[in-house]
């Protein structure tokens, strides 16, 4: 697959209103009215963000064949009609995650933590799309960005909730959650 940039300006300006942001771990962002994210070739501009957020859409890293076979099947696109709240989760890993090989993480996260099959559970209600940022120096390691209808706002909070209960959660250094609705 080849990689896809994508880009989240919080600034005064955006298709999507930020209703919240919530420090889980760390650091938080500097505050902002606004969101406006895109991939290539429709990327937003970054003049007068308050902060930037860059990533990429590539290879599933940590998801075998049947799972990702099964996950296409019931995986909604982003974009749709009546998906008017969204939450962006920008995450970054602890540095004994990235010591760990890729076998012993894939163990973690789907062996152990279940966290394919405990988010394959929410679908298709939520949308959702992983994009990889750590290669790219910025400040955190995936970017995770969801679309729901706000009648799934609950299932979300369930979801994010079951996720973070996890073992593979416990190597999170740093995540904040900024909710937004259009």
């Amino acid at each position: 697959m080849a990689l896809t940039r994508v880009r989240f300006v919080a600034g005064r300006a955006g298709q999507w209103k930020i209703d919240e942001v919530r420090v889980i771990r760390g650091e938080t962002l500097s505050d902002a009215s606004r969101l406006s994210h895109g991939e290539e070739p429709a990327l937003p501009s970054t003049e007068g963000g308050n902060w930037v957020l860059e990533g990429v859409r590539s290879s599933e890293k940590y998801t075998e064949r049947g799972e990702r076979d099964e996950l296409t099947k019931v995986q909604p696109d982003l974009g749709r009609p009546t998906s008017l709240r969204g939450a962006l989760i920008p995450i970054c890993k602890r540095p004994s995650w990235w010591a760990l090989a890729q076998d012993e993480r894939r163990a973690l996260f789907e062996d152990r933590s279940h966290h394919i099959k405990i988010g394959s559970k929410y679908l298709p209600a939520i949308a959702r799309r992983l994009y990889h940022a750590r290669e790219l120096g910025g400040p955190f390691d995936f970017l995770t960005w969801f679309e729901f209808a706000p009648e799934n706002a609950g299932a979300f909070d369930e979801l994010v909730g079951r996720l973070r209960e996890t073992e593979e959660w416990r190597y999170v250094d740093r995540e904040v959650e900024i909710r937004v609705r259009r």
